[in-house]
């Protein structure tokens, strides 16, 4: 019901689904998930595919083993494996008469607001080209510092940004367990997920990796982002042939099912940063003035911890260091450093020019 009813889907798939473990191209699972694509299309479903890959079919074209692999290394074999890559998807969609594009991305470019901005407005120019978008983090430029890590994180960012109503991620088991079902066999399904952090206290996700880099862990951290901008995401099995077909008929998966609505676009970019710069700490009265609607003064801050500039993402803690909020700043961290438990009429004497009052204004904060 969830899939029927969305409009626009993002599909992620692992290097595992491409490549099986003897190093071959799954060719016959890829032209069944073209099919799958085909029949979302027909329905006039808008359809954006995050691939991993890249850098498994470089080191296949060049007989290197993945695992040995150095940063500087993978970028260059990353940049031989998304010809491959791309090659591979033209191959098999234009059989289906699917028209594909690539689009790079790096962590920058959906946390920068500008640019965030820009990759939404490219995605929509290709929808109204009536092309699919195939994602792939740019792993040729990428370093550790500005690398995402694993593709479910980029996934769910990709489908804030695009304002996408269902996040699928394929992976290597049926969903999320109550245990890890490849050690215990009394590990039941879970097939539905409203309150998400009532479910991870209940199950031990502990050990539940799978082929790829990210494990059970990232995708929990891909439905936080996913819940929190008001998309739907769902934990399917990749392996299978028509695994989105599946989906459908079988609903042997796992759906977290997001309790709000779409939130405004600026404040859903703002709560699914998953890298916030610093954070500010605020007394009580602050806190009771945020949960008001109002905007944080600096009068109400207590402290600064991290180093940022103006217009980055930060985090809101209370006096128990607990975050309720996240924001962007008015004011870098050394600005703030200087004016915290000011009034705000001493704002322009002490920094000595105009600025606003407001250190994070409410337009720009997001409740947790």
């Amino acid at each position: 019901m969830y899939l029927k009813n969305s409009k626009k889907i993002v599909v992620k798939i692992g290097s595992s689904l491409l490549v099986d473990r003897d190093n071959k191209i799954r060719k016959k699972w890829l032209s069944s998930f073209a099919k799958d694509i085909k029949k979302l299309r027909s329905n006039n479903q808008k359809v954006i595919i995050v691939s991993s890959g890249a850098i498994a079919l470089g080191c296949k074209k060049m007989n290197y083993n993945k695992k040995n692999l150095k940063l500087d290394k993978s970028q260059a074999i990353a940049s031989i494996g998304q010809i491959e890559l791309m090659n591979l998807f033209l191959e098999t969609f234009s059989k289906y008469k699917l028209d594909i594009s690539q689009i790079l991305l790096t962590l920058d470019d959906t946390e920068e607001r500008r640019r965030s901005i820009n990759a939404k407005r490219t995605f929509e120019n290709l929808f109204d080209l009536d092309f699919i978008p195939i994602v792939n983090e740019n792993d040729t430029i990428a370093t550790s510092e500005i690398k995402y890590g694993d593709n479910d994180r980029l996934a769910s960012r990709v489908a804030q940004i695009t304002n996408a109503d269902t996040l699928i991620l394929l992976s290597d088991v049926d969903g999320l367990y109550t245990k890890n079902p490849k050690k215990f066999k009394d590990a039941q399904l879970i097939k539905k997920v409203v309150d998400l952090d009532k479910v991870i206290k209940s199950i031990n996700i502990k050990g539940m990796t799978e082929l790829g880099s990210g494990g059970m862990n990232t995708k929990i951290e891909a439905a936080k982002i996913c819940n929190l901008a008001g998309c739907n995401m769902v934990i399917a099995n990749g392996l299978n042939l028509n695994p989105i077909d599946r989906i459908q008929s079988e609903d042997n998966c796992t759906w977290f099912i997001s309790k709000i609505s779409k939130m405004h676009a600026r404040k859903k970019w703002i709560i699914s940063s998953i890298s916030p710069k610093g954070e500010l700490i605020i007394d009580d009265g602050a806190k009771k003035a945020l949960h008001s609607g109002k905007s944080l003064l600096a009068a109400g801050i207590k402290k600064v911890v991290g180093r940022f500039n103006k217009g980055d993402h930060i985090k809101i803690l209370d006096n128990k260091k607990k975050e309720f909020a996240r924001g962007l700043s008015s004011f870098s961290s050394k600005e703030i450093n200087l004016i915290m438990g000011c009034h705000s009429n001493e704002i322009q004497k002490i920094l000595g020019y105009v600025s606003k009052s407001e250190v994070v204004h409410k337009d720009d904060m997001v409740e947790i």
